[in-house]
C-alpha cells in the first residue's frame, strides 16, 4: 500500500500496523496530530473491501477528528484505529487486549475508545492492558461510558440550529426528518427528535435496529436508497460516510443535511455541490462532537455529566458562526470549518480564542 503519495495523506505524524496472530488482530492506528495533545479517536470494527479501503479509512478519519478536536476546544490531537473484521478471527477478549497492548504501546500518543463495531464492554478489555482508553462503564454523576447519548444530544441541537438558518423555523414540529441508520446514535437522535414533534423516516440495513425503532417510535421505514432521496427537511445520516458525491447530490431533495456519520462528504468539492443545490450542510465533524466531548471530560477527569452537557450545547453556537461566515464569504460550510479547525492547530494551544 502505498502511504506518502496517498490521497488522504495529510502531513500525518505516523502510522501503525498492528498484527497479533494469536488473537487475530489486524490493525491500523493512525495519528495525524498531536499538536494540541494526545491524539484521540475511536477504534472502529469493519469488514473492509481490502486493505486499501482500510487505510483510507483510517487516514480521512485521523485527519477529521483533529478539526473535530479543535473546533471543540479539546486538548487532544487527532488520531484514528481501525481493526479489519474478519470471519476467522470474531470479536474476543484476546483480540481487545492485543489492541490494548498497541496502543499501550505508543506511550501515550493515542487514547481510543469505541466506535462502530465497538462496544463499552470492549473497551474494557483494553483497559486491562492501558490506562489509555475512554468510553468505559461510569457509576454515579461522572462523566464517561457509552458516548452515543452525547452525541446523539449534539447532533439534535445542531439540527435545530440548522433548520433555523436555512428554513427560518424556530422549533422542529412538523418537520421531516429522515435519519439514514438507527444504531446506537441514530435511535438516541430519533428518540429526541420525536420527543421535539419532528416527523420521522428511517433507513438501517440491520433489522434489529429497524426493529428497536420500531417498537419505541411513530416511523415511517424506507429503503435505504429511497431515503437518502426523500423530499424531507433534514436528512440525518447516521451510519458510514462518503455518501454525498457528485453522483448522489443532484438527486437530493433535502433542504439541510445534519447528521452524525463521519465523512459525509466524499470529496471536499462536494460541499460546493450541495451550495450549488440550495442545501446547507452542517460540517460532520463539528455537529457530531457530543461523542469525543464526553470521552475527553472522562478521560481527563473530574467532570460531571452536567459539564459534559454544558459543553455540547456551545456545538450551536459554533456551527451558528460556520453558517453566518458561510452566508458573508460565498464560502461553502466545509471550507469555513476546516480554514478554522487549521489555524486553531497552528496556534498550537485549544485554549486560544481563534477567530472564525
Amino acid at each position: 500500500m502505498a502511504v506518502f503519495d496517498h490521497p488522504e495523506f495529510d502531513q500525518h505524524e505516523s502510522l501503525h500496523f498492528v498484527h497479533e496472530p494469536d488473537s487475530g488482530l489486524k490493525a491500523i492506528i493512525a495519528i495525524h496530530s498531536t499538536a494540541l495533545g494526545p491524539a484521540a479517536g475511536g477504534c472502529r470494527r469493519w469488514q473492509y473491501a481490502n486493505d486499501a479501503a482500510a487505510l483510507t479509512d483510517s487516514l480521512r478519519l485521523s485527519r477529521g477528528m483533529t478539526y473535530k478536536n479543535a473546533i471543540a476546544g479539546l486538548k487532544f490531537g487527532g488520531g484514528k484505529s481501525v481493526i479489519l473484521a474478519d470471519d476467522a478471527a470474531p470479536k474476543s477478549p484476546e483480540l481487545f487486549r492485543a489492541f490494548g497492548r498497541a496502543v499501550e504501546g505508543l506511550g501515550g500518543r493515542y487514547v481510543t475508545a469505541e466506535d462502530v463495531g465497538c462496544s463499552v464492554d470492549d473497551m474494557r478489555y483494553v483497559k486491562e492492558e492501558t490506562r489509555h482508553v475512554s468510553g468505559l462503564p461510569q457509576s454515579g454523576q461522572s462523566a464517561g461510558g457509552d458516548p452515543s447519548p452525547m452525541t446523539a444530544l449534539g447532533v439534535f441541537h445542531g439540527i435545530q440550529a440548522a433548520a433555523k438558518a436555512r428554513l427560518g423555523a424556530e422549533s422542529l414540529k412538523g418537520l421531516t426528518v429522515a435519519v439514514q441508520g438507527v444504531g446506537h446514535v441514530g435511535l438516541n437522535l430519533c428518540r429526541l427528535l420525536h420527543e421535539a414533534g419532528a416527523k420521522l423516516i428511517i433507513a438501517d440495513v440491520n433489522r434489529e435496529h429497524l426493529q428497536q425503532a420500531r417498537d419505541e417510535l411513530p416511523v415511517t421505514e424506507v429503503a435505504p436508497t429511497e431515503l437518502l432521496y426523500s423530499a424531507v427537511d433534514v436528512l440525518a445520516p447516521c451510519a458510514l460516510g462518503n455518501i454525498f458525491t457528485s453522483v448522489t447530490i443532484p438527486k437530493l431533495r433535502a433542504k439541510v443535511i445534519a447528521g452524525a456519520a463521519n465523512n459525509q462528504l466524499a470529496t471536499p468539492e462536494d460541499g460546493a455541490r450541495l451550495v450549488e443545490h440550495g442545501i446547507l450542510y452542517a460540517p460532520d465533524y463539528v455537529i457530531n462532537a457530543g461523542g469525543i466531548i464526553n470521552v475527553a471530560h472522562e478521560y481527563y477527569g473530574n467532570s460531571s455529566k452536567e459539564q459534559v452537557r454544558a459543553d455540547v450545547m456551545r456545538i450551536p453556537d459554533r456551527l451558528d458562526a460556520i453558517f453566518a461566515k458561510a452566508e458573508a464569504t460565498g464560502q461553502p460550510t466545509n471550507v469555513v470549518a476546516d480554514e478554522w479547525a487549521r489555524r486553531i492547530v497552528a496556534s498550537g494551544s485549544s485554549e486560544s480564542a481563534v477567530a472564525i
